[in-house]
């Protein structure tokens, strides 16, 4: 077994990223299926950084980071395969976000839906804050919970 690789995205890693995010959680739970998928990732997106974490040759998570929001960056899609949780490739590729986010601003923001315990658990782990609850933003009756990890205001104050 090979250390992980964290990397940009590419065109070559679209069907690999769409089965990973169709076939597991909560992106099911949610009713995200194959063709929105299909459909977020043609073309790849703009304005955005993608990137995988690959184990031994195969794709085992996703991110993705939309620029500038909040006095930060937004981690608008994280994405772990069901076989490689539980593995510190989540982690990895979270660590690699964080390192390009905090090199440039203070803050990275990201959601977790409330009924998802595992993932709020990984976040949790990771020093993220939650920040409150979004009711109904994609599904009824459930929340997204507004998350933020920082390294410091963005201004100090002077006396």
């Amino acid at each position: 077994m090979t250390d992980p690789i964290v990397r940009p995205m590419t065109e070559q890693d679209r069907t690999a990223v769409i089965a990973l995010l169709a076939g597991s959680d909560p992106w099911k739970r949610l009713g995200y299926q194959t063709q929105d998928w299909d459909n977020y990732f043609t073309p790849l997106p703009r304005g955005r950084d993608s990137y995988v974490v690959e184990q031994d040759g195969t794709v085992a998570g996703i991110a993705v980071v939309r620029r500038k929001f909040l006095l930060g960056d937004y981690l608008e899609l994280f994405g772990v395969a069901d076989w490689a949780r539980g593995k510190g490739l989540g982690g990895r590729l979270l660590a690699h976000i964080e390192g390009r986010v905090f090199a440039k601003a203070q803050n990275l923001f990201a959601c977790v839906s409330d009924f998802n315990e595992q993932g709020r658990h990984f976040y949790k782990q990771q020093g993220y804050q939650e920040i409150g609850p979004i009711p109904n933003l994609l599904i009824q009756d459930s929340a997204e919970i507004l998350l933020r990890k920082t390294s410091g205001p963005a201004r100090t104050s002077k006396n």
